[in-house]
């Protein structure tokens, strides 16, 4: 297979920083390296975010769970974090209403207690006050609520945003400041000279191109792939991540008919769950399941499906049924692993991240959230300072503007390219055939493939219709449908045969069965198990 994007590295090349792994951590870190004047290197095995980084709940918080278990530092930087992140992406990150509903007086009082804190932690970076809604006004903020019972709610604010559109923004940041970025790029070896990690072998996924790179420090940002990684320096290195899926099922947005999020408080097994209004839609999850094994593409468990489903239900006036999902997803958190190798909790695995020296030359760094990924980069570039001996020089990230930042004054939807719409605009103005829509339910364009092939280092109809555009995590069925003409464009754009052409919609469509919700095939975790 072609590529797309040609990019410029050569045999033996010498970088100061090669970074590992293209999620939001990564991402950051190359971002922040580039920005202090270091020859910046990022590598990623498939499409950038292709993992958990495009697959979180959508939310810019501080964790309200967090503060319930009186981690107030975690909290505290987070909400900090979450301000910088609203001044720096303004195009994607905005201030959302939450709602708790309640159900008893006692958690009104207990929830404005908390939440008010909440507020004062946040201090000038705030989003607003929290406060006690009546009855009424809950019902008229969130009509799909169940009412029986209801004694009123609580409102907070916190931020939503879109995890994959992030996360080619801040990708376009990094280039722009110098740093050279490239997806489908796969590490196959680390390069050692004795005790030393001087650089790394890479395969390029889609031309088979094999590359020496070396590096002056490597950093492995690779998330639920750290220890493969790891295992590379040392063959008998000890696990450090312990996987832990999160599930979100979409749904129509009509169950809540409300712009406010809910927040259920407490589930069944003691965790949160949101139901959040995203892209026209309503984004409901997350669980917290550990698992043994990872992957590119994990799968919803069919038991996940069932807590969010009943969950969900016993809020909603309306409720959800399996056939109500329009997409399922499933992402893996990259948890620290627990010293007792049996345990099977993950609710006492750390969410903070962990950042060591794994040997002279690597750097590994893991955990964390989206909301704290600027401070984490800031954090690993620091002690690559420190290692490296590089020159040092202040974080600049702090006011860094993203890529597309501005703040809009209309409510179109592509106010998600930030300053990028005029010019997707334009495209469509100066060819009018790429105004037509690609499927009648969305108002997604052909612009915006043409954009994004052109703009945003698209290689593959997976890239535009699950990261770029997002079709898939919101209606897989929709994206099927959507696939011949992606495709198309793409083969255009790159020169490819019909046969290229049917290939990538042959193993999109594959793909993104997996997301349609099957209610005969669903794994069970017994079947994980045997």
């Amino acid at each position: 297979m072609k590529r797309l994007h040609n990019y410029n590295i050569e045999e033996n090349s010498n970088w100061d920083v090669i970074i590992i792994g293209g999620g939001a951590t990564g991402l950051g870190t190359a971002l922040d390296a580039a920005s202090r004047g270091l020859k910046t290197l990022l590598v990623e095995q498939s499409d950038f975010a292709k993992g958990t980084s495009s697959r979180s709940t959508k939310l810019v918080h501080g964790g309200v769970r967090y503060l319930a278990q009186g981690d107030i530092g975690l909290v505290k930087h987070a909400l900090r974090e979450r301000g910088l992140l609203a001044q720096n992406a303004a195009h994607l990150v905005h201030k959302e209403k939450f709602i708790i509903p309640c159900y008893d007086w006692f958690s009104i009082a207990k929830y404005l207690t908390g939440l008010t804190l909440y507020d004062w932690l946040a201090g000038k970076f705030s989003f607003g006050a929290s406060k006690y809604l009546s009855k009424k006004e809950t019902l008229n903020l969130m009509p799909g609520i169940k009412e029986k019972g209801l004694k009123g709610a609580i409102s907070y604010y916190d931020g939503k945003f879109d995890d994959a559109r992030l996360a080619i923004n801040i990708a376009q940041t990094a280039v722009e400041l110098g740093a050279t970025l490239i997806n489908y790029m796969k590490v196959v070896n680390l390069i050692k000279k004795e005790n030393e990690v001087v650089g790394v072998e890479t395969e390029d996924t889609l031309t088979k191109a094999k590359f020496k790179l070396n590096a002056k420090v490597v950093i492995n940002a690779t998330g639920v792939f750290v220890d493969e990684i790891l295992q590379m320096n040392n063959p008998t290195a000890k696990k450090m991540v312990r996987p832990s899926q999160g599930v979100h099922v979409v749904l129509k947005k009509e169950f809540l008919n409300s712009e406010s999020a809910l927040m259920i408080p407490k589930t069944a097994d003691g965790r949160v769950l949101f139901a959040v209004p995203w892209h026209e839609h309503l984004l409901v999850g997350t669980t917290d399941t550990p698992l043994d094994e990872h992957s590119l593409e994990p799968r919803a468990l069919k038991e996940e499906t069932d807590f969010i489903l009943n969950t969900a239900g016993a809020y909603f006036k309306r409720k959800p049924i399996e056939k109500d999902i329009l997409s399922v997803f499933s992402g893996l958190r990259p948890l620290a692993a627990p010293t007792d190798a049996n345990s099977n909790s993950t609710k006492e695995i750390s969410r903070d991240h962990k950042l060591i020296i794994s040997a002279k030359g690597l750097i590994t760094i893991t955990g964390g959230k989206w909301t704290t990924y600027r401070r984490m980069a800031e954090e690993t570039i620091d002690l690559a300072i420190t290692h490296s001996g590089f020159t040092p020089k202040v974080c600049a990230t702090k006011n860094l503007k993203i890529h597309g930042s501005v703040l809009a004054n209309d409510n179109n939807y592509l106010n998600i390219y930030g300053s990028d719409r005029q010019y997707i605009e334009d495209l469509a103005k100066k060819h009018p055939e790429l105004a037509q829509k690609l499927h009648p339910d969305f108002p997604y364009t052909e612009a915006e493939v043409l954009w994004s092939i052109r703009n945003e280092m698209a290689e593959t109809v997976e890239d535009i219709l699950s990261r770029r555009l997002r079709v898939l995590f919101i209606d897989a069925t929709a994206a099927i449908e959507m696939s011949p003409k992606v495709a198309s464009i793409l083969a255009t754009e790159l020169g490819a045969n019909k046969e290229w052409e049917e290939n990538q919609i042959e193993i999109f469509n594959k793909l993104a069965f997996g997301y349609i919700y099957h209610t005969e095939k669903p794994r069970q975790k017994e079947a994980l198990a045997s």
